[in-house]
C-alpha cells in the first residue's frame, strides 16, 4: 500500500494542477512543491519501515493485484536496498528540481509542473515494478515529461535535442520489449506463463547459453543507452545543454541511473550465465567511457557541456563497479550512482544560478568571480571537491570502494581497469579543477561580472540540503550501505551459483570465482636425478620408461653422457 500511494502521489498532484487557473503561477507551483515534499516524507517512511538485515525477504513492502490475468499482466510492485536508495534519492532531488526553476521558468508553468510530476510517478514506479510488463509502461512513460522538458522549455537547439533523446531511448527499447515478450512464452505453457520478475527468478536457470546471450544483449542495449555508455553516449551532451537547469539536474541526478538499475534488476539476474560471459566487454567499454569522458572534458568551454561530460566519465565508474562482480565493487556503484545524483545535480543548479546572471555558459565570459559572489563560489567549490572524490565527501567512498572491488575481481588483467579507473580519478580532478579557476579565480575580465548579485535565499533552500548530504554521505555511509550490501551480496551469490552449476570451471577471462587450487600459482614440479626413475640425462632429455614407456620413437638416440657411460 505505501508503495503504491508513493508511486501515484505526484499523477493525483498532476491531477490538482490540472484543475488550478492557468494564470496562478504561484499556486501551481506551491501544489506541486507540496505534492513533491509529500511523497519524499511517505519515502522516508518507507525507508523507516525496510527491513536491512540479510535475512530479510528480497523483495520488500509488496503490493500486488491482478491487472490482466488471462495474459499474465498483474500490478506487482516491491523494493529492495538498491530500489529504496534510489527512490529517496528522487524523491530528495525532484522538489530541489522545481524550486531551482521558480524563477527560470515562466512560461506555461502549468503545463512544466505536470510534467515534473507525471515525470516523478513514472520514475517511481519504474524503480519499484517487478512485473516485466509494469516495468516497461513506466520505462516508457519517463520518455515523454523529459522529451517535453526539453523541447519545450530547452535552449535554441532544443528540438533537435529533444528528438535525439527520444528515438535513441525508443529504438533500444523496442528490443527490450521483444526480449520481455519471450521471455514471457518461453516462461511455462498456455494458461501458466508470467511476466512476474519473481515467479520468472525462481525458474532460472532455465534458459540455455546462447538464448541468454541474446536475450541479454537486448536488455543491455537499452539500459547502456540510458546510462549513457560509450559509445552509446552522443544524445547525452545535446540533451544536457538544451534542456532547463531543472531538466538536467532531473536527468543526471535520476533519469541515468534507470539504465545502471536495469543492469541490477533485470540483465544480471535474468541472465547471469550471459552477465558473467558479456562482464569483461562491459568493464572494457566502462573504462573507455571513464578515460574518453574525461578527455572530453579537457577540450570543453561551455560548462553546461563540460559537466555533461562528466556524467559520461562518472558513469563509467558505476558500470566498471558493478562489472567487477564482486560485493565491494558492486556496493560502491550503487553508492556511486547516489553520489553522482548529488553531486552533478548540484553542478547543474549551480550551472543554472550563475547561467541566470550572465545568460552564458562560456567559461571564457567569467572570471574572478570569488570577489563579486563569494557564497556561490564557496558552494561551488564544495561541490567541486565532492565530485573530484576528496576524502570527507560523497564521492570518495563510492570511487574507493569501485576501485578496491575491481582490483580484486576475477577479471583478466583486474589491476589494470583499477588503475585505468584510478587514471580516471587523476583527470577528474584536473578539469574540475581548471574549470573552477577558471570561472572564480584570477581578475576580472568583464565589467558584467562584478555588480553579481550573491545566493538568494531560494537558491540557499536548494543548495543547502545537496551540500548537507555531500558531508553526510561522505562521513556516515553506513545508513546507505547497510541497505545496499544486503542485495548486492544477494546478486553476486546468484551469479556464483549459476556459473557453478551450469559453467563449471570457465576460462580466465570469464571466471568469477576460482578455488584457491585454481588461483594458486604452483611452480613447476622438480624431476628426479639422473639415474633414478622418470629421471632425465644431463642434458635434459627423457630416460626411456619415462615419457616415453614404450620406448624411444623410431630413429630417435639419446646423446651420451659426458663421462661416456651410457644414460
Amino acid at each position: 500500500m505505501i508503495l503504491t500511494l508513493l508511486i501515484f502521489l505526484p499523477a493525483a498532484g498532476a491531477v490538482l494542477a490540472g484543475l488550478l487557473p492557468r494564470e496562478e503561477h504561484g499556486q501551481l507551483r506551491v501544489t506541486a512543491l507540496g505534492c513533491m515534499l509529500a511523497t519524499f516524507a511517505i519515502s522516508l517512511w518507507a525507508w523507516g519501515m525496510f527491513d536491512p538485515s540479510p535475512r530479510a525477504p528480497e523483495f520488500q513492502l509488496e503490493a500486488q493485484a491482478a491487472w490482466s490475468p488471462a495474459i499474465g499482466f498483474s500490478y506487482h510492485v516491491g523494493i529492495d536496498g538498491i530500489a529504496l536508495v534510489l527512490i529517496v534519492l528522487t524523491t530528495f532531488l525532484t522538489p530541489l528540481a522545481l524550486l531551482s526553476a521558480f524563477q527560470s521558468i515562466k512560461e506555461r508553468v502549468k503545463e512544466f509542473v505536470i510534467a515534473m510530476l507525471l515525470l516523478e510517478c513514472a520514475m517511481l514506479g519504474t524503480l519499484a515494478a517487478i512485473d516485466l510488463v509494469l516495468f516497461y509502461f513506466f520505462w516508457e512513460a519517463m520518455l515523454l515529461p523529459m522529451y517535453l522538458l526539453i523541447g519545450v522549455w530547452g535552449g535554441e537547439r532544443r528540438v533537435y535535442a529533444a528528438v535525439k533523446f527520444f528515438i535513441y531511448t525508443m529504438a533500444g527499447s523496442l528490443l527490450m520489449l521483444v526480449a520481455i515478450l519471450y521471455l514471457y512464452y518461453a516462461s511455462g505453457g498456455a494458461g501458466s506463463r508470467t511476466f512476474d520478475l519473481p515467479a520468472i527468478l525462481a525458474q532460472a536457470p532455465w534458459l540455455s547459453t546462447d538464448t541468454q546471450r541474446w536475450l541479454f544483449l537486448a536488455f543491455a542495449l537499452s539500459f547502456a543507452i540510458k546510462v549513457p555508455m560509450f559509445p552509446l553516449h552522443t544524445w547525452l551532451p545535446d540533451a544536457h545543454v538544451e534542456a532547463p537547469a531543472a531538466g538536467s539536474i532531473i536527468l543526471a541526478g535520476v533519469l541515468l541511473k534507470m539504465g545502471t538499475f536495469g543492469f541490477l534488476r533485470y540483465a544480471f539476474p535474468l541472465f547471469p550465465e550471459a552477465a558473467v560471459h558479456y562482464r569483461v566487454l562491459l568493464a572494457v567499454l566502462a573504462v573507455i567511457g571513464i578515460l574518453y569522458g574525461s578527455l572530453m572534458c579537457l577540450a570543453q568551454s561551455d560548462l553546461k557541456r563540460l559537466v555533461a561530460y562528466s556524467s559520461v566519465s562518472h558513469l563509467g565508474f558505476v558500470m566498471l563497479g558493478l562489472c567487477a562482480l564482486t560485493v565491494e565493487g558492486m556496493s560502491g556503484g550503487i553508492y556511486q550512482m547516489l553520489n553522482h545524483g548529488i553531486s552533478t545535480g548540484a553542478l547543474f543548479a549551480l550551472v543554472g544560478i550563475l547561467y541566470e546572471r550572465r545568460h552564458t555558459r562560456e567559461m571564457s565570459q567569467y572570471g574572478g568571480l570569488a570577489k563579486s559572489v563569494p557564497a556561490l563560489a564557496a558552494v561551488f567549490l564544495i561541490i567541486t571537491l565532492s565530485s573530484i572524490g576528496l576524502p570527507g565527501t560523497n564521492g570518495f567512498v563510492g570511487e574507493f570502494l569501485i576501485l578496491a572491488g575491481s582490483f580484486n575481481s576475477k577479471l583478466t588483467n583486474a589491476p589494470w581497469y583499477a588503475a585505468c579507473g584510478a587514471l580516471g580519478v587523476i583527470l577528474g580532478a584536473v578539469y574540475m579543477l581548471w574549470m573552477y579557476q577558471r570561472v572564480f579565480f584570477g581578475p576580472v575580465k568583464h565589467k558584467e561580472n562584478e555588480g553579481l548579485s550573491d545566493l538568494s535565499g531560494r537558491e540557499w533552500t536548494v543548495l543547502t540540503p545537496l551540500v548537507a548530504m555531500v558531508i553526510v554521505m561522505g562521513v556516515f555511509p553506513a545508513p546507505f550501505l547497510d541497505r545496499i550490501e544486503p542485495a548486492a551480496a544477494r546478486l553476486v551469490s546468484r551469479l556464483e551459483a549459476t556459473q557453478r552449476a551450469k559453467v563449471g570451471t570457465p576460462p580466465a577471462s570469464m571466471a568469477m570465482f576460482r578455488t584457491p587450487n585454481q588461483t594458486q600459482i604452483h611452480p613447476p614440479p622438480r624431476r628426479p636425478p639422473f639415474g633414478q626413475p622418470g629421471g632425465t640425462t644431463p642434458f635434459g632429455a627423457p630416460r626411456p620408461g619415462a615419457q616415453f614407456p614404450l620406448g624411444l620413437p623410431k630413429g630417435v638416440t639419446l646423446p651420451r653422457a659426458v663421462d661416456g657411460a651410457a644414460p
